[in-house]
């Protein structure tokens, strides 16, 4: 066949390239159907945020007994469901006014409940430092929420601040996973990550009663 006569394929278009988008298409599908089987399915939002308060109360359990790698890693399984009701709850329209409460008070409790187990270990260990750093996270941290919702009420957005959830999930994530006798090298880390945590929280607070200052008397 003459060269004249041969058809010309496009530029860019290969042989491959239908192929990998029709895997493309087929792995959206996938996403898609098992998207629509859970919210077809009987799971609730309230159903994930229970099963994360297990799952810090797990963590607390292993923290008590010394056990700070099993426990770290409870802990961050349980704060990604934290994360995961929420999401799933606007995902499904599931939602109710109770689960958003619930969701919020659930979140204060765990945490609470995991940083009270290590307050225990240090206050094993005599060392009372650390034990009061942990009793200025709860505080702080709690704080940290409060100002939020007490400005939320005000009509004040208070999402700003160092030490967000998330942040100070992984500081503690990294605290209990890299913590002197979690078996993963001769770490120590739990100590510095109580001290951090608090100050960033204290910090935060702070941050958060100025915005909503500032937004007030701009109002």
């Amino acid at each position: 066949m003459p060269d004249e006569a041969r058809p010309t394929r496009p530029r860019g278009e290969r042989r491959g390239r239908p192929r990998r988008e029709r895997g493309a298409v087929t792995v959206a599908q996938r996403r898609e159907d098992m998207r629509d089987r859970l919210i077809q399915s009987r799971l609730t939002p309230n159903t994930i945020s229970l099963t994360g308060l297990a799952l810090n109360l797990v963590a607390a359990v292993l923290v008590w007994q010394r056990y700070f790698f099993l426990g770290g890693i409870a802990f961050i399984i349980g704060s990604v469901m934290d994360t995961l009701d929420g999401r799933y709850s606007r995902m499904s329209g599931k939602g109710t006014p109770f689960g958003a409460f619930l969701d919020s008070s659930l979140d204060r409790v765990e945490e609470g409940i995991v940083l009270t187990a290590v307050a225990y270990t240090f206050a094993t260990d005599a060392n009372a430092d650390a034990a009061a750093a942990v009793v200025v996270a709860v505080l702080a941290s709690l704080m940290v929420s409060y100002t939020r919702a007490r400005a939320e009420a005000l009509g004040v957005e208070c999402k700003v601040g160092l030490a967000t959830r998330p942040v100070r999930v992984v500081i503690l994530s990294i605290g209990l996973v890299f913590a002197r006798g979690a078996g993963l090298g001769q770490f120590d880390l739990l100590e510095p990550a109580v001290y951090v945590l608090a100050a960033l929280s204290v910090v935060t607070v702070g941050q958060r009663v100025w915005h909503v200052y500032r937004e007030l008397a701009a109002a």
